[in-house]
């Protein structure tokens, strides 16, 4: 534009007289004058447009971080109340019923005794058992046993599973977590991974290492079992809910598993 603005004058100045220069010099300045201000607007439109965007983006963003806050505090709250009639009905009505075993086993004859003794220690493990799922299910209880105690507890609770061997390394020296939630939705990770491979692994085997550093833990869990494609593989609401979790508490989540290579859940977390 400027070159065609040179080469007018030029051209005028040889061919037209004063006024003739004057007006095509007011032409050519207004719409250059016209052609900027139709790029600043242009670029403002296009900066507000993308503000738009970004604040949509963000608004979305918060909203999905508070529905999933929202569905996290209702599962822990159907799980506590499961966790607590498990512990105050069901835990009592196998003690009661532990109770009248052992009374008709003092009275019971000789031949009679094996098999009621069978069955009262069954009604035992079956109590513990009661007692060990309602205490890794009442977020009350983790929250005041601690991370690392109720990770501890779940393994013993797995490890009386029929032919089925759970190993857990520590490593380090744990401290306080800053968000004692945390500590639960980090359980609850662990736990659901343990769910998923009693359900569709077919393990008999699961190494659990955690190892703690001044500014975090690192989490690794790895079965034995088939394994699957994760390319391929349709995300359940169980995978869904490990990952998003992780997102809650800006933990690093990786979970990587190949056929018959089995499954293996990685999560790192900081203070």
């Amino acid at each position: 534009m400027l070159r065609i603005f040179i080469f007018i004058l030029s051209l005028s100045q040889e061919t037209i007289g004063a006024e003739e220069i004057a007006l095509i010099t007011y032409v050519v300045f207004f719409v250059l004058f016209f052609s900027v201000v139709f790029v600043i607007f242009f670029l403002t439109f296009q900066r507000r447009k993308n503000q738009l965007l970004i604040d949509k983006i963000n608004q979305q963003k918060a909203f999905d971080e508070e529905l999933i806050k929202t569905q996290q505090e209702i599962q822990e709250e159907t799980l506590k109340h499961i966790g607590r009639e498990l512990h105050d009905n069901v835990g009592q009505m196998l003690s009661y019923a532990n109770m009248q075993l052992n009374s008709v086993v003092k009275n019971a004859g000789e031949s009679v005794k094996p098999k009621a003794k069978e069955v009262s220690f069954a009604l035992k493990e079956s109590l513990e058992e009661v007692r060990s799922l309602s205490k890794s299910l009442n977020s009350d209880v983790i929250f005041y046993q601690g991370f690392e105690a109720t990770l501890t507890n779940e393994v013993k609770r797995l490890n009386k599973l029929a032919e089925f061997n759970v190993d857990l390394k520590v490593e380090g020296e744990g401290r306080m977590f800053e968000n004692k939630n945390d500590e639960i939705i980090l359980f609850r990770i662990l736990q659901e991974f343990f769910s998923n491979t009693l359900k569709y692994a077919e393990a008999d085997s699961l190494q659990i290492s955690i190892k703690y550093h001044t500014d975090g833990i690192s989490i690794r869990a790895k079965d034995n079992g088939q394994g699957f494609d994760i390319a391929s593989a349709t995300k359940s609401s169980g995978l869904i809910n490990m990952e998003k979790r992780a997102q809650m508490i800006n933990a690093a989540y990786e979970l990587k598993s190949s056929l018959n290579q089995g499954t293996e859940l990685i999560l790192d977390y900081s203070y």
